[in-house]
């Protein structure tokens, strides 16, 4: 086989790459479209597999745009800025229905209902990497390695991140990033007018006050700042320690450790769709966070438990429970632990797990506590499919509910929490099936 490849690309796969065939291989391309005849190198091959490199696009999709970063195709943060939005969305959405089909034998033929919002400027937080070597500078790490490459601007930080980015460079441009920074993560408020920072260090090389300062006269917009010696596991924390987010008439405090949606656009859409209609006696939250889905449950169940492994994040939701007068049943461990011994059958269960999913086992658990309704929050598809493949009771894979306990998929909702990037997030609406 050719290290050189001339190829047609058929459809977009998850993982950002598009699919061909050659030499009876399956070839993988970025930065391509449906339809595309395009040049590419192969970089790697696994059995019948080959992971290649774009060289160049010898007939054009129509669709194909003009992307809006000078760094695209080189950092690897943004997969699809090549593509108007709307185009992104239905490609999504194809790849949606297919990786469920595919891995979970889930059939849906109901709508996937839409729901964005500015593709650009919406992340409320990133992070950066630092280069140390000379000359410095702060960037993002190439895709699948450890070098790292700087850059000017990132259109799709909010517009308080994109500043405080820029100051960041200048800083270490002008060799006045504190020496041995090793990563700086940034955060923003629901205004963008405040902003939390974590700087992990190799090591302090000044007094922490002394660091802190420096932060602290570069960046007027700084609230908070967490600074962290990794060689000594030493954590030195200066202001609140805090941000604070507004959402659906609730007012959340979010930790530097604690999880918050990243899309400023879409938090209350989310807020309000994924909650939609919901009542009754119980509700169930797992992998809580600070409490963005429970707080509002209080306002429509008499009872509410969340769950949530994350030790600072159930401090948030505690503040912010107490905060708001809502009575919260709060327990501090894995939802795959609490799903083992629980009894309590909930008329309603919100989940928004980590891109591992839930799990065969804790899916199969969940589905045996026998709630009405189970709303389903996904940011990765293949573990959604296989989750839902035993909710549903599909043949597709190993554990399945009981046939008494098997829920239908009501309503599903693509959420474009991550434009310019294939990540897909997927809100199921499940109902227990007669």
């Amino acid at each position: 086989m050719s290290d050189e490849l001339r190829v047609s690309i058929e459809k977009l796969v998850y993982g950002g790459d598009g699919l061909a065939h050659a030499d009876g291989n399956t070839v993988f391309v970025p930065y391509v479209l449906p339809g595309e005849e395009v040049r590419a190198a192969a970089k790697s091959k696994r059995k019948k597999m080959v992971w290649t490199q774009l060289l160049e696009v010898t007939s054009a999709s129509v669709q194909r745009e003009k992307p809006r970063c000078p760094h695209f195709q080189t950092c690897g943060g943004c997969h699809y800025q090549h593509i108007p939005a709307a185009e992104q969305l239905r490609l999504k959405k194809e790849i949606l229905q297919e990786t469920l089909s595919r891995l979970g034998g889930i059939q849906w033929s109901g709508a996937i209902q839409e729901h964005a919002a500015e593709p650009y400027g919406y992340r409320n937080r990133a992070q950066w990497a630092v280069r140390n070597a000379n000359p410095r500078a702060i960037g993002y790490f190439l895709p699948e390695s450890s070098v790292i490459v700087p850059i000017d601007e990132c259109p799709v930080l909010s517009p308080l991140l994109a500043k405080t980015f820029g100051q960041l460079q200048e800083l270490a441009r002008s060799n006045r990033l504190p020496e041995k920074a090793l990563e700086i993560e940034a955060f923003a408020d629901s205004a963008d007018a405040k902003i939390a920072l974590n700087v992990a260090f190799e090591r302090f090389p000044k007094p922490p006050a002394e660091l802190a300062g420096a932060f602290r006269e570069a960046l007027p917009q700084l609230e908070s700042l967490l600074l962290a010696d990794e060689s000594k596991n030493r954590f030195e924390l200066t202001g609140p320690g805090y941000l604070f987010h507004e959402a659906g008439g609730f007012r959340y405090r979010v930790s530097h450790l604690s999880f918050f949606q990243v899309n400023r656009f879409l938090i209350d859409d989310l807020l309000q769709t994924m909650i939609a209609g919901a009542k009754g006696e119980a509700a169930l939250d797992l992998y809580a966070g600070v409490g963005f889905f429970t707080l509002p449950l209080t306002r429509a169940f008499k009872r509410v438990v969340s769950v949530d492994a994350n030790l600072a994040a159930t401090r948030d939701l505690h503040v912010n429970a107490e905060s708001a007068g809502a009575g919260v049943i709060s327990h501090n461990e894995h939802a795959e632990e609490f799903l083992r011994k629980t009894t309590e059958k909930p008329d309603f269960v919100s989940l928004d797990p980590p891109r591992s999913g839930l799990g065969a086992e804790a899916a199969a658990k969940l589905a045996a506590l026998g709630a009405a309704e189970i709303a389903y929050l996904s940011c990765d598809p293949s573990t959604l499919a296989r989750d839902l493949a035993v909710l549903t009771g599909s043949k597709k894979n190993g554990a399945t509910a009981s046939a008494s306990t098997r829920y239908e998929i009501v309503d599903m909702y693509l959420f474009d929490l991550f434009p310019q990037t294939y990540h897909i997030e997927t809100l199921v609406r499940l109902r227990r099936a007669p």
